[in-house]
């Protein structure tokens, strides 16, 4: 057997794993970031069939995550080699000869293999040779590889490759609660009960939807079911999420499965900027929820009320809760919307994403068949992403490249497009990214917008709506601009967006900001 250590971190975790094992270790060169961070080599021979070997192999402190990817020679003989895995203190899981990967953390496991805290020690691979005929042979490796708190995020968490490679407009959901929390759908025999993950996801395909993101309250165990149903579920993209719950307000943490303090107002969390901190620490994103439900008795914690909040710490605001909407009978600019909270932030400087959730609680609704009572997906988060990913859709969120749609939650039959292109000085921003404009320079706008004819589009000018113009095409490019004097007016902060209205008056869609810096 023979175990080789990558240089691919830093030389003082190299020494501490270089005990390993009493046989040859050898350091190389840096390789790609993928590299693992041991290699463990063997051989099995005839005398072998139907035993077992124990591979040792040194787990150091700090590390929240154990990769495995094991591969073997001779199977044209017929030779199986089975794989499982224990930790310092016993069993973590058996995977036999199904599985050539695994991955286990804290929070979430391969299917075969159990989450759970990861020691640091002596851990082993376990390999069974149930068949390895008398003249043959079968070479092994096993490529292990160790994450740390702190690491930088995975493209994707629950999938080795994008789902979609190519770039474009993903619709999503980003507030929605399991079994696991909250969530409740009907038995079998019609009994209310916690609802299974599954349900949630099956739902969030059904009305068209390329990603989800299930984010129960405060705990990690949901991810467990992600990483499990990620393959099942190979055309809708999993985001590891969470509701922070405290007595003060409502976040959403997107990205990591780590845990997260949540105990607001404690030694543990003291303020919110320990909360934030200790989210972008992980290169997760955070989210203030449904901040203009009131907090009382009847949901309580609910609106945002933390003191000595510094809203340039968040990177989004959910300016339209699914829940509220649906409790206000339809109407998105009830009382309990977030959009005026989300425009006193953009006029006061902060440049916060506006983003939507359904916060659905009950995926099949309250009689238990899908349908319009289902609110998964409603309203939909509109992300552009470079590829569909985790780490594309974060990008795109941080950056702004997001506008929401109150498309019925169903497959639409042309999806909703929102996106903003303003020139002014030869110079050109997109929604979400920032204009340099000189004083007495008139701002050029172009809206594209697909799935709108005979809506409306109107201009708000920090919070104050500028222009009505009227939409008459399926595909529809809109130019229009704003005057130098209204644009000198603005005291402050300056920035520019749209809603899309219809016959009636209602929205339809909502745009994010293009931010105006002006100069002298």
């Amino acid at each position: 057997m023979k175990i080789s250590v990558y240089f691919n971190r830093a030389v003082s975790r190299l020494l501490a794993l270089a005990f390993v094992s009493p046989v040859l270790v050898s350091l190389t060169p840096a390789l790609a970031h993928a590299a693992p961070d041991l290699v463990i080599e063997g051989d099995f021979s005839g005398v072998d069939h139907q035993t077992y070997r124990y591979l040792p192999f040194k787990v150091p402190a700090g590390v929240t995550r154990v990769s495995v990817e094991f591969s073997y020679t001779g199977q044209e003989q017929k030779s199986t080699i089975d794989l499982g895995l224990f930790d310092p203190q016993g069993f973590r899981g058996w995977s036999g000869g199904n599985k050539a990967a695994f991955t286990l953390s804290a929070s979430d496991a391969t299917p075969s293999y159990l989450p759970g805290p990861i020691m640091a020690g002596t851990w082993r691979l376990a390999l069974g040779v149930p068949n390895l005929r008398k003249d043959g042979h079968a070479h092994y490796i096993a490529r292990i590889s160790f994450a740390h708190a702190g690491d930088p995020l995975p493209d994707s968490v629950f999938t080795e490759a994008p789902l979609n490679p190519l770039p474009g407009w993903y619709r999503g959901d980003l507030h929605d609660h399991t079994g696991h929390s909250d969530g409740t759908c009907p038995s079998l025999t019609g009994h209310n009960v916690p609802c299974p993950t599954f349900i949630t996801l099956q739902q969030a395909k059904a009305h068209g939807l390329d990603f989800i993101a299930v984010t129960d309250h405060n705990g990690v165990s949901q991810y467990n079911d992600l990483r499990e149903l990620q393959p099942y579920f190979d055309n809708l993209l999993l985001i590891p999420g969470r509701e922070i719950t405290t007595f003060y307000g409502h976040a959403n943490v997107f990205g990591t499965t780590e845990y997260i303090p949540f105990q607001l107002g404690s030694a543990e969390l003291p303020t919110v900027r320990d909360l934030t901190a200790a989210v972008h620490a992980k290169g997760a994103l955070i989210s203030i929820n449904h901040p203009k439900v009131p907090s009382g008795e009847a949901c309580m914690g609910c609106g945002w009320t933390a003191p000595d909040t510094d809203f340039e710490d968040f990177d989004a605001i959910e300016v339209v809760n699914g829940g509220a909407t649906i409790f206000q009978g339809g109407n998105v600019e009830g009382p309990l919307n977030g959009i005026p909270f989300w425009e006193a932030r953009l006029n006061a400087g902060d440049r916060l994403a506006a983003i939507a959730g359904s916060d659905d609680h009950r995926p099949l609704g309250h009689d238990g068949k899908p349908g319009r009572e289902s609110g998964v997906g409603f309203p939909t988060t509109v992300v552009y992403a470079e590829k569909l990913s985790q780490s594309a859709l974060l990008d795109g969120l941080r950056h702004g490249r997001v506008f929401i749609d109150f498309s019925p939650s169903t497959v639409p039959s042309h999806p909703h497009v929102l996106d903003l292109e303003a020139v002014a000085g030869g110079q050109k921003a997109l929604m979400g990214q920032g204009l340099k404009l000189s004083k007495g320079e008139p701002l050029a706008i172009t809206a594209h917008i697909d799935g709108a004819a005979g809506d409306q589009l109107e201009v708000i000018l920090n919070s104050q709506p500028v222009q009505r113009l009227a939409i008459a095409d399926d595909q529809a490019s809109i130019a229009f601009s704003i005057p130098a004097a209204q644009l000198d007016d603005v005291k402050g902060a300056a920035w520019v967006r749209v809603n899309v209205r219809d016959a009636k008056g209602r929205i339809v869609m909502i745009s994010n900001p293009v931010y105006l810096q002006r100069g002298g």
